[in-house]
């Protein structure tokens, strides 16, 4: 289990995100999350060779074609597809590989360790700069429609 210091720590002083697996299609989860974090002041920056451009932002075919410094290797690919992404990422002198919701591998999860990059398995960058820094509400998570509390039952 990852601390909630840690995750708070990794997205306040990483802002540089190359997003492998990043879809241009806006109802991929990918899509919606990258869209989310560009808005909150990350760059995000695309991987994915079927694509030219994603929000605004040059897409890479492949990790190696970035020539500037990534903070955060996102990856949103199966978890039995992660580790030439984890071997690149240790290349490009990367400090984080984020591996989204249900993607764990952690073989490819101890090569970057012994690599010296921090490992985030099985949650969303999205997801986790809402809870913790109060951007939930971009949903309509926070908006008091949905509540604890009980309504009053008024009767005739």
């Amino acid at each position: 289990m990852t601390d909630i210091a840690v995750l708070r720590r990794i997205l306040d002083e990483n802002r540089v995100i190359a997003s492998v697996g990043l879809s241009a299609n806006w109802y991929r989860p990918s899509f919606f999350a990258a869209k989310y974090l560009q808005e909150h002041g990350y760059r995000v920056i695309p991987v994915n060779p079927r694509y030219e451009e994603i929000l605004g932002e040059r897409c890479y075919a492949s990790l190696s074609e970035i020539a500037e410094p990534v903070d955060v290797v996102q990856l949103f690919q199966r978890a039995d597809k992660v580790q030439p992404f984890v071997d690149e990422a240790i290349r490009m002198d990367a400090k984080v590989v984020w591996m989204q919701l249900g993607i764990v591998n952690q073989q490819a999860a101890e090569r970057a360790r012994e690599a010296g990059l921090e490992v985030i398995m099985d949650r969303c960058m999205k997801i986790e700069h809402g809870r913790l820094f109060g951007g939930l509400n971009f949903v309509g998570v926070n908006t008091k429609v949905i509540s604890s509390k009980r309504t009053k039952v008024i009767s005739n």
